[in-house]
């Protein structure tokens, strides 16, 4: 590398905070921001300055999906291939790229100018189908408008398509529809910050107690208990404890996060600060999806404004507790969006899950105490500091209080975020919030959960949507997907598309996973193709309750849940379609 390249990688490693193994994700990202790739010398250079290993370094690049060891194209055309965007035709916009620049997919053009590359979830799947070229979102869009976007790179196109949005009432949603990120000032004006105020006038015991009584439950797809998780991790031993807010929305389907830090930012960050107070913590992380920039780049300002004006930093208010945030932006996992291998990951590792016990509360980030919610979650807090937990109880069921946000998409008239009460039956958020199946058509399913989810029918649109109900009736909840698939789809197809998407992002830490999200996805192809073999309805059976049983971690217990309720509802998919 020469003294150019040289002084170009120290200057691009000189914004990060400290030059140590948590730094290597950012290391690795300023890297290739220079270069399009991670080159040997970068790399060598990197694990020099921050006393890794090189294998190991290559380890963590091999293991993400958006770094790169070799050169590959200057620009990327990222499409997005999952469910909510293939029900929109995805595939024919892939195929149409990759004719166009007469390339396969994730190959480089010939003169290194373009890679076109199958992505999974883009998490803007209400505007589907989207892609992603650099740092510039899109959604709805026609293959002439993609690649015109691809050929013209600065005509001014928005960094994300905005929010679609709906529902019966806007408690977490009440700064969303503004198509951009939402001022402090405006946060401000609208009685932000009033939580974190009425926190520090009490004790933290207080403010744990306040969010018990409150009943707040994660929701991103666990449901534990959140002022539970501030307990734990107040009263064990160790410091520093830490709070992480898990902006890793990857599950397909979802995309209420990245809506609601594109546009109201300081919600989240209030709750985070809430939460460190309650716990004791004096840092956080914010760890965002590599495939989330105009969420980044919100964040990041937000985050500025915060701290100028002293909600992040020492003495907070004049309070005494002082608070600062780190941002980390993830480079394509999935499995990531697991609590423990976020963690690994902002440790400077490569993803994989940890085992269970201990937990996080005990032994989380850097082995300390450590509290982990996601976006949603953490939004929740500062309307039950400001308005008190009786007010928040008011909202939702007995068992389920509050607001929920549900993700719509696919063949439904106006995909979009819906803020809705807990308790509200599937028909009402179905029909008469998100206007029925588009076009008048039949409904012949829908997708609850996401990928990790459970197939519903027509004839459980009556199904209240709380924790109690959707249990009762053999359905998650999971982050709130709902996408629906109308009459003319071939639900083999969209089996398939869940398939693929879990043999991919399997972290291949435990041998169930990795092994049985691969044959479940080649007997899925089979089954597409109409050409199942003798045998394949067991052996996908056998395949989908191993894993269950058998993964260590969340993405292989549930990555047959969809493909197991399909065979339950409709066995006749898995029939020869010869026959």
């Amino acid at each position: 590398m020469s003294d150019l390249d040289l002084t170009l990688l120290h200057a691009a490693l000189s914004g990060i905070p400290s030059l140590d193994r948590s730094s290597l994700l950012p290391a690795l990202h300023a890297v290739q921001k220079i270069y399009g790739y991670i080159p040997e010398a970068a790399a060598a250079e990197i694990a020099a300055l921050l006393g890794v290993p090189l294998a190991e370094v290559y380890g963590v690049i091999d293991f993400y999906a958006m770094f790169y060891r070799e050169p590959t194209a200057r620009r990327v055309l990222r499409v997005c291939s999952d469910p909510a965007c293939a029900l929109k035709g995805a595939e024919t916009l892939l195929q149409a790229a990759c004719d166009h620049y007469s390339v396969a997919a994730d190959e480089p053009t010939p003169d290194g100018g373009l890679m076109v590359e199958r992505s999974p979830c883009l998490g803007l799947c209400e505007h589907a189908p989207a892609v992603l070229i650099e740092e510039t979102a899109l959604g709805g869009v026609t293959i002439g408008g993609m690649l015109q976007a691809v050929e013209n790179p600065h005509i001014g196109l928005p960094i994300g398509p905005g929010s679609r949005l709906g529902g019966d009432l806007h408690l977490l949603t009440a700064n969303i529809g503004r198509g951009r990120p939402t001022s402090l000032q405006e946060y401000l004006d609208g009685g932000g910050y009033r939580g974190l105020r009425a926190a520090l006038q009490t004790s933290p015991g207080e403010v744990i107690e306040q969010v018990k009584q409150a009943g707040l439950v994660g929701r991103g797809g666990a449901a534990f208990p959140t002022g539970l998780k501030l307990q734990g991790a107040a009263s064990a031993p160790g410091e520093p404890k830490y709070i992480v807010c898990n902006a890793d929305e990857s599950e397909p389907g979802t995309f209420k996060d990245r809506v609601l830090l594109e546009e109201d930012p300081q919600r989240t960050i209030e709750g985070m600060l809430i939460a460190a107070y309650a716990i004791g913590a004096e840092k956080g992380f914010f760890y965002v999806r590599g495939e989330y920039p105009a969420a980044w780049q919100a964040l990041n300002l937000a985050l500025a404004e915060a701290r100028q004006t002293g909600y992040i930093g020492e003495d907070i208010l004049g309070s005494g507790f002082g608070f600062e945030i780190e941002l980390r932006l993830g480079a394509g996992a999935y499995i990531c969006g697991e609590e423990t291998a976020l963690f690994e990951s902002i440790e400077g590792r490569r993803g994989f899950p940890r085992l269970k016990p201990p937990f996080p509360t005990t032994h989380g980030l850097f082995g300390q105490p450590t509290v982990i919610n996601n976006v949603e979650t953490l939004c929740n807090v500062p309307f039950i500091l400001q308005h008190g937990a009786a007010a928040y109880r008011q909202v939702g069921t007995q068992q389920s209080p509050g607001s929920k946000l549900f993700c719509l998409s696919g063949d439904v008239a106006r995909p979009g975020l819906y803020e809705a009460p807990f308790g509200i039956s599937l028909r009402h958020l179905v029909y008469e919030l998100a206007g029925g199946v588009k076009g008048g058509k039949g409904l012949q399913a829908m997708l609850i959960g996401g990928a990790a989810g459970v197939f519903a029918t027509p004839e459980q649109l009556d199904t209240r949507l709380s924790f109690e109900d959707l249990k009762a009736a053999g359905l998650p909840l999971g982050s709130g997907v709902v996408v629906v698939l109308d009459e003319r789809r071939d639900l083999r197809q969209t089996l398939l598309q869940l398939g693929r998407f879990f043999a991919h992002e399997s972290c291949g830490k435990c041998y169930p996973c990795q092994l049985g999200t691969q044959r479940q996805y080649e007997i899925l192809q089979r089954l597409a193709a109409g050409a199942p073999v003798p045998g394949d309805l067991q052996r996908l059976q056998d395949v989908g309750w191993t894993m269950s049983e058998a993964s260590i971690c969340g993405l292989g217990q549930t990555a047959a849940t969809a493909i197991l309720s399909a065979m339950q509802r409709w066995p006749n998919l898995f029939q020869d379609k010869s026959s």
